[in-house]
This record gives structure tokens, sequence and C-alpha cells, in this order.
């Protein structure tokens, strides 16, 4: 049985929770072998766990990039990782008829964070009665995402998440300024940190985001010691081959690590 979502978000062993997966499903067997080792290694150490894959990708800074193996095939990849491993699982959309039609196969739908102001898309996703979470918009602050919410909330749906990922510093470069944590759980619900994501460097010369993949570590350190609800980290075997945002995505052999650290931080609290 898939744990119910709530339940995560308030799990008994005290712990965040966890977001993680690869970027975007490149074929159908990746997104599961990696499913299979998150969920062994959140398993030993209590973490509650939310699978996530993109089943497209909308927003690549050149035409010539990878975008996706199609639609109604990468959401059936994703819903069967959630059947065969029972976890929930999570996808982005970008347009009103995308939450209609993904919402029939995640659990979690994913408003990205040049969206997070689009009024039909949070409407639309809300209205499916599925958990929604809204990323914040790199050019938002913390405050002004409590009409995000409401949005949500004016379609009867009070099942939100919030996430983190970074604020635009300049050209090319974001920043993570974690007082926007606290600020976001006063709306009432749980906030995430994007951890991969708020490591980028978008829009390089060559057309390809880049990142920081050796801060992975100190930012979810950060985001743990200051008391977000959850964490999200995109993740691959070999990131360097990766389809998409390889440039800021964490080693999967590098993640027991990592979260056995930020156990023992969370525990610590």
């Amino acid at each position: 049985m898939i744990p119910d979502i709530k339940n995560i978000m308030h799990h008994d062993s005290g712990n965040f929770f966890l977001i993680a997966g690869p970027c975007v499903v490149e074929d159908e067997t990746m997104p599961h072998d990696i499913a299979r080792i998150i969920a062994r290694i959140t398993s030993k150490y209590e973490i509650p766990y939310i699978f996530k894959a993109s089943y497209k990708k909308a927003n690549r800074s050149r035409l010539d990039s990878f975008t996706g193996i199609g639609d109604a095939k990468a959401l059936s990849v994703i819903a069967a990782v959630g059947h065969q491993h029972k976890i929930p699982t999570l996808t982005d959309i970008h347009t009103v008829d995308e939450a209609l039609f993904a919402a029939k196969f995640v659990d979690v739908l994913q408003i990205p964070a040049f969206l997070s102001r689009q009024t039909d898309l949070l409407s639309a996703a809300g209205k499916t009665g599925k958990w929604i979470n809204i990323k914040k918009g790199q050019f938002s602050s913390p405050e002004s995402m409590k009409f995000a919410v409401e949005k949500v909330h004016e379609t009867g749906n009070s099942q939100v998440i919030l996430t983190e990922r970074g604020t635009t510093f300049g050209y090319n470069d974001l920043m993570v300024d974690f007082r926007g944590i606290q600020v976001m759980q006063r709306l009432n619900h749980p906030v995430v940190v994007d951890v991969t994501h708020s490591l980028q460097q978008p829009n390089q010369k060559g057309g390809v985001t880049g990142g920081q993949p050796e801060m992975i570590e100190t930012i979810a350190k950060a985001a743990i010691a200051v008391g977000a609800d959850g964490i999200f980290i995109e993740t691959h075997p070999d990131p360097a081959v990766a389809k998409s945002d390889g440039a800021n995505m964490l080693r999967l052999d590098l993640l027991e690590d990592l979260l056995q650290k930020l156990v023992r931080i969370r525990k610590a609290l």
C-alpha cells in the first residue's frame, strides 16, 4: 500500500521527508533502478520518501535539449514506480491540460518556479484534489507565496507544499535565503528546500545549465538546521551523462552518506 502523503508530513520518526529522483524519465528502467536504491536507504534511516521525476522537460535553454520519451509513456513509468515500490510519486506540470492528464498517474503535482504565478495553472492543479508542490519563483519573495497558496485554497484544496529553490542573484546565479523557510512555514504548510536546483547556474554561454554539486552537502545541512520540513534532491547514477540537469545533481552513490549526516542533525535539534 502506498503511504498517505499526510502521514509522510507527520511521520512518527520525527525525520524530515525526502523528495528525490532523476531530473527526467530517460528510459523505462532507470527510474525503477533509482527508486529501488533510494527506497532502501530511506527505509533504513526512517525517512519518509516521495519519488520525483519529470515526465517531460518544457523549460530548456536550447532547442535541441532532451525533453522526454513521450508524455503518456513517461507518466506510465512514474506510476509503475509508485505501485511497484509502494512509494508516492511527484511530477511537474506546465499547462492546465497537463494538470488534468498527469493527475491520473501521480500523487503530487509540482508547479515549476517559473510558473508559480500562473493563476489558471494553480487553479487547475488544485481542482484535481492532489497534493500540490509549489516551487517559489526565483523572482519571488517568501512572503509573496501566500498568494500562490490562496489560489490553490480557493479550489477547496488545502494540500499544499512550498519549496524553496533559490532566488536570482545577478546573472546566472542563485542564492538561498534561509530566513524564507520560517517565513513560508507561517503559512501552515510543509516547506521543502530544493537543494540541487538551488545550486544551478542557469543560462551559461553554451546553452547548458551549470551547477555547484560540491555545495550540495552544505545547503542540505543548512536546510535541516533551520528546520525545513523536507528536502528535495535530484540524483543520478552518473550525472555526467544525465540528459538534463547533470551539472547540479547528486551522484546516487553519495546519497546515503549525506542522508545519514542529515538525520544526525535532525536528531540533534
